[in-house]
Protein backbone atom coordinates (compact mmCIF):
# COMPACT_ATOMS: atom_id res chain seq x y z
CA UNK A 1 0.00 0.00 0.00
CA UNK A 2 1.05 3.45 -0.67
CA UNK A 3 2.47 5.91 1.50
CA UNK A 4 0.25 8.98 1.34
CA UNK A 5 1.64 11.23 4.24
CA UNK A 6 1.86 14.88 2.89
CA UNK A 7 5.68 16.11 2.71
CA UNK A 8 5.63 19.54 2.92
CA UNK A 9 8.23 19.96 0.23
CA UNK A 10 5.64 18.77 -2.48
CA UNK A 11 3.27 21.02 -1.44
CA UNK A 12 2.65 23.69 -3.90
CA UNK A 13 0.74 27.57 -3.76
CA UNK A 14 -1.52 27.89 -6.96
CA UNK A 15 -2.64 31.42 -6.38
CA UNK A 16 -5.91 32.94 -4.24
CA UNK A 17 -9.27 33.28 -5.81
CA UNK A 18 -12.38 35.09 -4.49
CA UNK A 19 -15.71 33.97 -3.73
CA UNK A 20 -18.42 35.32 -6.35
CA UNK A 21 -21.98 36.48 -5.81
CA UNK A 22 -23.22 33.01 -6.79
CA UNK A 23 -20.75 31.24 -3.91
CA UNK A 24 -18.56 30.17 -6.89
CA UNK A 25 -14.64 29.99 -7.35
CA UNK A 26 -12.56 30.04 -9.78
CA UNK A 27 -9.43 27.37 -9.79
CA UNK A 28 -6.20 28.33 -11.02
CA UNK A 29 -5.21 27.20 -14.44
CA UNK A 30 -2.09 25.35 -13.33
CA UNK A 31 -4.04 24.12 -10.86
CA UNK A 32 -6.56 22.36 -13.19
CA UNK A 33 -3.81 21.62 -15.34
CA UNK A 34 -1.42 19.46 -12.91
CA UNK A 35 -4.76 17.76 -11.46
CA UNK A 36 -6.34 17.43 -14.85
CA UNK A 37 -9.42 19.20 -13.57
CA UNK A 38 -11.70 19.58 -16.77
CA UNK A 39 -15.23 21.04 -16.99
CA UNK A 40 -16.94 17.47 -16.81
CA UNK A 41 -14.83 16.78 -13.71
CA UNK A 42 -16.65 15.59 -9.76
CA UNK A 43 -15.25 17.36 -7.29
CA UNK A 44 -16.14 16.90 -3.45
CA UNK A 45 -15.50 18.75 -0.27
CA UNK A 46 -15.37 18.26 3.03
CA UNK A 47 -14.30 20.59 6.28
CA UNK A 48 -14.40 20.96 9.84
CA UNK A 49 -17.11 22.50 11.90
CA UNK A 50 -14.44 24.78 13.08
CA UNK A 51 -14.10 26.62 10.15
CA UNK A 52 -10.34 26.18 9.75
CA UNK A 53 -9.87 24.29 6.79
CA UNK A 54 -11.70 23.26 3.68
CA UNK A 55 -10.75 20.10 1.00
CA UNK A 56 -11.37 19.70 -2.49
CA UNK A 57 -10.78 16.52 -3.89
CA UNK A 58 -11.78 14.46 -7.35
CA UNK A 59 -15.04 12.54 -7.02
CA UNK A 60 -12.81 9.46 -8.68
CA UNK A 61 -10.35 9.30 -6.44
CA UNK A 62 -12.20 9.04 -3.39
CA UNK A 63 -14.36 6.14 -5.51
CA UNK A 64 -11.21 4.54 -5.92
CA UNK A 65 -10.03 4.83 -2.14
CA UNK A 66 -13.73 3.44 -1.44
CA UNK A 67 -13.29 0.22 -3.63
CA UNK A 68 -9.76 -0.95 -2.43
CA UNK A 69 -10.85 -0.37 1.62
CA UNK A 70 -14.24 -2.36 0.59
CA UNK A 71 -11.69 -4.94 -0.82
CA UNK A 72 -9.07 -4.64 1.82
CA UNK A 73 -12.36 -5.45 4.53
CA UNK A 74 -13.54 -8.37 2.47
CA UNK A 75 -10.26 -9.63 2.80
CA UNK A 76 -9.99 -8.94 6.33
CA UNK A 77 -13.36 -10.68 7.01
CA UNK A 78 -12.10 -13.83 5.50
CA UNK A 79 -9.22 -14.39 7.70
CA UNK A 80 -11.23 -13.59 10.72
CA UNK A 81 -13.96 -16.23 9.57
CA UNK A 82 -10.76 -18.40 9.05
CA UNK A 83 -9.72 -17.82 12.67
CA UNK A 84 -13.49 -18.46 14.33
CA UNK A 85 -13.65 -21.76 12.24
CA UNK A 86 -10.09 -22.55 13.66
CA UNK A 87 -10.57 -22.11 16.83
CA UNK A 88 -14.01 -23.86 16.82
CA UNK A 89 -12.11 -27.05 15.86
CA UNK A 90 -9.94 -26.95 18.95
Amino acid sequence: MANHIIDPADLKFYGATTIGERGQIVIPAEARKDFEITPSTKLLFFGSHGGIGLMITKAESVAEVVAKATKMLSGIEEVLKTDIDNSKEE
